[in-house]
């Protein structure tokens, strides 16, 4: 795998019809044959990436996030969850895998929800299967980082025992543009952005459980498979989202993950 400082972009698209991975190189993308989280060949023929449109960059399997992950949203969760204090262990809930969406895709607010916030949030990409690995450890299965947005109901998210709703409707997890690898987890700038204003602001040195935590935690219990997401929480706080609006995660090193917002039905 490369090194820290060397980082590398991997871009999922589709290109003449077919659903490809690729390496990412400067405004071209080089096509990749073979398993992404295995053995693998670039070929030779570069893509313009303004030729291709770019999918989620992942299909997972499981996809966990965690709640309450920066002392900043401590807060603004209280009004969810009637809790003042940090979590002294991770606040982890499942989101469907079907509530995917890529760049550039819309978020659908569904009919009946009233209230639909944002989240930025930095993602981790599963890229060897792991069980009761240690939080030092844990790190050597990601194969990556991406962009998301934990994108959520509120009156869903407090009128239902689960979360099911709230977070795993359809097009409530935009993903991408790229996976970074060779990133340090614990030290990126994040931003989000509505309408092109600044509305988060944060580094994931903020995080009150580590992305090794994170991952550690879950794998006490489960076991965690190339491709699976950890979504790691979302700092400070959150807005409402409307038909119009146009949304923007953005994470150095990885890009800008950009969603317009609307309505069902329309």
């Amino acid at each position: 795998s490369p090194s820290r400082s060397d980082p590398m972009l991997f871009a999922r698209f589709r290109h003449n019809d077919l659903e490809v991975y690729g390496r990412v190189e400067d405004d071209r993308v080089r096509p990749l044959q073979g398993d992404l989280f295995g053995e693998h060949r670039l070929l030779e023929e570069a893509i313009s990436l303004d030729s291709v449109r770019l999918l989620p960059p992942v299909r997972p399997g499981n996809i966990l996030a965690a709640a309450v992950n920066y002392p900043s949203h401590v807060a603004e969760s209280q009004k969810m969850t009637g809790k003042a204090e940090a979590p002294r262990q991770p606040e982890l809930f499942l989101k469907p895998s079907s509530s995917i969406i890529g760049p550039e895709e819309a978020i659908v607010l569904p009919q009946g929800a009233r209230r639909v916030d944002y989240e930025g949030e930095l993602v981790a990409v599963i890229g060897r299967a792991c069980r009761s690995v240690a939080a030092e450890e844990a790190l050597a299965y990601v194969f990556g980082y991406t962009c998301g947005n934990d994108v959520s109901a509120r009156h869903w998210q407090r009128d239902d025992l689960q979360w099911w709703r709230a977070k795993g409707s359809d097009t409530f997890s935009p993903l991408g543009p790229f996976i970074a690898t060779g990133l340090d987890p614990a030290s990126l700038e994040l931003h989000t952005r509505l309408n092109g204003n600044e509305v988060q602001a944060s580094s994931t040195g903020a995080l009150i459980h580590s992305v090794g935590a994170l991952i550690s935690f879950a794998s006490q219990v489960m076991t965690l498979a190339p491709g699976d997401l950890v979504f790691t929480g979302t700092p400070g706080e959150t807005g409402r989202l409307s038909a119009g609006d146009v949304v923007e995660v953005e994470i150095e090193e990885i890009g800008v993950l950009r969603n317009s917002v609307v309505a069902e039905g329309s």
